[in-house]
């Protein structure tokens, strides 16, 4: 391997992984950031409205509220980070971009850049400037709509949505970019849960999850695919917790052994602050990356043939026969794996396969649930193919405690999807729009967030106007990324905090600061609240109570009701001026327009809000081509090994949100004040000729579409030795998106496959 010169950088301290999650230390974790960022008193405030039915829904995971009373802290540590970060009392004013040119700001690390505080006003980066500078919302506007109106076609334009937009906004969001006449309307499900809803819409025919909370806790058994809920869902674990008592068993599969799912200690309870706490997992299944399709094919083959020597003992034969289609070509696909192959795939043994099968058959009310780790792969529809299949098999889909549950990540992302943000829209949603305000909607399908990125890399779009997130870091292959963001004409961020996507401008750039969830939205004296829907398709309102970081900021709905009479002109049929000063007027325009969501206002005002129709889950009809449940077949595929490299998969440290860098700590991975590190096992650490603590570059390896062998670098990464399956290797993202190639993505749903890269190390220095 080619050696550099050392680095300076201080060797990271590494301790031993936790085997327990949350406890005590969650809580004083989740303390000291809140008090860091939003001193005692707003800290108190803003805590004891979190998840609250007269209270505000957490900007961070989409896990739904238990049903009746809450607990008085409905909230977990990183919600609390969360909450923390866009409470802050720290400002990014317009003397601090005087302060700090768009260069300079490019050069800071995104941690630096997400602790800087909160927007306060509208900023302009006109061609040629080197620092934003104010400007009034008007002028925003106008510059805007003066990049809009040029274009030569509105398919030039990308309008990207984040998770955290609310349902009023996204609703609106759609109808004033359909309006102008695109459906260009990439959002962040195409980079995480598009593989599920793909594969979902083909097999029961809607790309949702099928259960309830109280479905998991009344669960025989609990399948947890890909999921690290101590981390990403805390509050995840106090149902798991409860399923446990109720004699639930619980199955993990993933490559890393998270502390979240070996034990939970609740730290509003008795046992979890002065006890052991919970163990969670009865079975630890520690799958190759990419090996979950042919685990989930193999269960079915034994399931197959226990069946086969006690027949109805196992398969659901009359939900096979009334509800579902094409289970004989499953089964035989099914029957014809190969169990060498499976324990290839997935690096586990029979005696494994044999015990997890048995709890699959003897369970009476069966939950898959699943996240990025099963999403992100170039076989992920076909893998949740799989897993769907196991379910049908078995009568799983419309029965009290059983179904499927993938585990959105992002609060509001499926309401987002709900409210139309989507690059293919159906043909009856566009015409209830049309029908509502007399106008008339493209009906071309759009970019998504992949071919978004193309166009603006290959300039077939050359404005791009995002509605929350931090799309330069969200997504893959950074430097084609930022180079296609540069590319554009124009680059808009509607936003609350400084991140990556506002210092790799377009050639003019504008800023508008946005309230959160925790601010209160008063227009014209009156309270506006607004609607989010969960993981489970449970919608109901959130209600800010901070003071806005300034008076110059504004309501997503505000903003985006005034950039529509900009662009869209004062003759436009949808009354835009009527939305922003009226959230109800915008929620009996969607009681009209989207399916399931009648009478609204009502609705939505219930204690626990509503929940959205679900036909596979309430009545068994599956609304698919069949017009049953469809069983998949799909070729086996998995994740080989190249000899003298490893798979790679990128992941989120405890420290971190999505793309919000909350600290430099991943204290369950045993990682302090340092996020460039690779976990490696340590059979291929010695293999490698490495050696724990060395530092090495990751350098991944594709073909490109011309054939040739290609690659990319992400530099200065320290070993930690670590029990990842052989073979496989793990590194926080976005440190590690530039390794992932645009074209490297999934089958049919054309989301990243971030949970496989193919990398070699070079070592840079000897730690």
């Amino acid at each position: 391997m080619p050696s550099r010169e050392p680095k300076s950088r201080e060797p990271i301290p590494v301790d031993q992984p936790k085997r327990v999650a949350a406890g005590v230390p969650a809580v004083l974790v989740a303390l000291r950031h809140s008090l860091a960022q939003m001193g005692p008193l707003r800290t108190a405030e803003t805590l004891a409205k979190v998840n609250q039915r007269e209270g505000f829904d957490c900007p961070g995971c989409a896990w739904p509220e238990e049903p009746g009373g809450r607990r008085l802290a409905e909230f977990c540590e990183n919600g609390a980070k969360a909450v923390a970060e866009e409470a802050t009392r720290r400002m990014v004013t317009p003397e601090f971009f005087a302060a700090h040119s768009v260069a300079d700001l490019a050069g800071k690390p995104e941690y630096w850049l997400s602790q800087q505080g909160r927007l306060t006003h509208p900023m302009l980066l006109k061609q040629g400037d080197t620092h934003y500078r104010p400007v009034s919302w008007d002028g925003a506007f106008a510059v805007i709509a003066e990049h809009l109106r040029a274009l030569s076609s509105p398919d030039e334009a990308v309008f990207y949505t984040s998770g955290r937009t609310s349902n009023e906004a996204a609703f609106l969001y759609q109808l004033l970019v359909r309006s102008f006449g695109t459906n260009n309307l990439p959002d962040c499900s195409n980079m995480c849960h598009e593989s599920s809803g793909t594969a979902l819409v083909e097999s029961i025919g809607i790309g949702k999850g099928s259960v309830t909370v109280d479905d998991i806790e009344h669960a025989d058994l609990i399948v947890i695919a890909g999921q690290n809920p101590g981390t990403n869902h805390p509050r995840m674990l106090s149902v798991l917790a409860k399923a446990k008592a109720n004699g639930a068993r619980i199955i993990a599969v993933n490559p890393l052994p998270e502390a979240g799912l070996i034990r939970f200690k609740d730290p509003q309870t008795v046992r979890g602050v002065l006890g052991t706490g919970v163990p969670i997992a009865d079975e630890f299944v520690q799958v190759r990356l990419g090996g979950d399709m042919a685990l989930f094919r193999g269960l079915a083959r034994l399931l197959l043939e226990a069946d086969d020597r006690d027949p109805g003992s196992v398969l659901d034969r009359d939900f096979i026969a009334a509800h579902s289609h094409g289970f004989d070509d499953f089964a035989a696909a099914a029957r014809a794996v190969s169990f060498d192959t499976v324990a290839e795939a997935t690096g586990i043994d029979m005696a494994q396969l044999h015990r997890v099968a048995r709890l699959v058959a003897e369970s009476e009310r069966t939950i898959v649930c699943w996240a990025m780790g099963l999403t992100q792969h170039t076989h992920a529809v076909a893998t949740i193919g799989e897993i769907t299949n196991v379910l049908l098999m078995r009568g799983m889909i419309g029965k009290p405690g059983a179904g499927v549950c993938p585990v959105r990540g992002h609060s509001n992302v499926q309401g987002d999807r709900t409210m139309g943000i989507w690059e293919k829209p159906p043909a009856a949603f566009l015409d209830a729009l049309d029908r509502r305000f007399t106008i008339s909607t493209p009906r071309r399908h759009g970019y998504d967030t992949v071919e978004a990125i193309r166009a603006m890399r290959d300039g077939r779009a050359s404005v791009f106007v995002a509605m929350g997130g931090n799309f330069a870091s969200a997504t893959p292959d950074t430097a084609v990324t930022e180079a296609a963001l540069r590319n554009c004409a124009l680059t808009v961020q509607v936003s609350t905090k400084l991140n990556r996507s506002h210092v790799v401008p377009g050639q003019t750039a504008v800023i508008l600061p946005a309230l959160g969830r925790t601010d209160r939205d008063v227009v014209s004296g009156r309270k506006q609240v607004v609607s989010v829907e969960d993981s489970m398709s449970m919608v109901h309102l959130s209600r800010g109570s901070l003071e806005p970081p300034g008076p110059e900021v504004r309501s997503e709905v505000a903003i985006i009701c005034g950039l529509a009479r900009a662009v869209l002109g004062p003759d436009h049929p949808v009354s835009w001026e009527r939305f922003a000063p009226d959230y109800d007027a915008i929620r009996d325009e969607i009681a009209a327009v989207v399916p399931g969501c009648a009478d609204y206002n009502r609705r939505v005002r219930e204690p626990d809000g509503f929940q959205l129709p679900h036909p596979p889950r309430d009545t068994r009809e599956f609304p698919t081509a069949t017009g049953k449940a469809n069983f998949s077949v799909a070729p086996l595929a998995w994740v080989p090994v190249p000899p003298g490299r490893l798979v790679l998969q990128t992941l989120r440290s405890h420290d971190q949100y999505n793309t919000t860098i909350y600290g430099l700590d991943d204290r369950y991975r045993g990682i302090r004040g340092g996020r460039r590190v690779v976990f490696v096992n340590p059979d291929d650490i010695e293999s490698l000729g490495i050696t724990a603590g060395d530092r090495v570059d990751l350098v991944s390896e594709f073909t490109g579409a011309d054939g040739v062998l290609q690659e990319r670098r992400a530099e200065d990464f320290q070993v930690v030795p670590y029990p990842t399956p052989p073979g496989n290797a793990a590194a926080y993202y976005p440190e590690t998106n530039p390794l992932v190639p645009l074209d490297h993505v999934a089958a049919k749903s054309n989301t990243p496959a971030s949970k496989a890269v193919v990398i070699r190390l070079e070592r840079a220095w000897a730690g």
